[in-house]
């Protein structure tokens, strides 16, 4: 009864996760746009593809016929994010006005990435 409890928290907590990140692309497009390096190319759309890919990760996650799938999707993009992260601690840890301090931009990128990514593996495995 206990794993099974803790099956659903690990797993509908990531879904709620990464739903709200997702849609946070869409409300808030300005915080994410200063993030991405111009090299990138189109800004505005890849936020909004990286947005739709967390909500399309969350619906996935959702099933189990596409659970795996989900758990890898978001590995990958997780991935390719580590490109923001690093970006954004290269301008100091701001993304525009916002600004944290530079251990928490370290953090973030060497402690909280790699817990996410363990996190979407474990949900393949339901």
């Amino acid at each position: 009864m206990a794993t099974t409890l803790k099956r659903k928290l690990l797993l509908y907590s990531f879904v709620a996760f990464y739903a709200f990140a997702g849609i946070m692309h869409f409300i808030t497009p300005e915080v994410y746009l200063k993030v991405i390096p111009d090299w990138l190319g189109n800004k505005t759309l890849l936020n909004y593809a990286a947005g739709a890919v967390e909500i399309a990760v969350a619906l996935l996650a959702l099933f189990p016929a596409t659970r795996k799938f989900a758990g890898y999707l978001a590995i990958a993009m997780l991935a390719a994010f580590i490109i923001s992260h690093v970006y954004f601690i290269q301008l100091g840890s701001c993304a525009g006005d916002l600004c944290i301090p530079e251990w928490i931009g370290y953090f973030r990128l060497i402690v909280i990435h790699p817990l996410l990514m363990y996190w979407a593996w474990k949900i393949s495995k339901l």
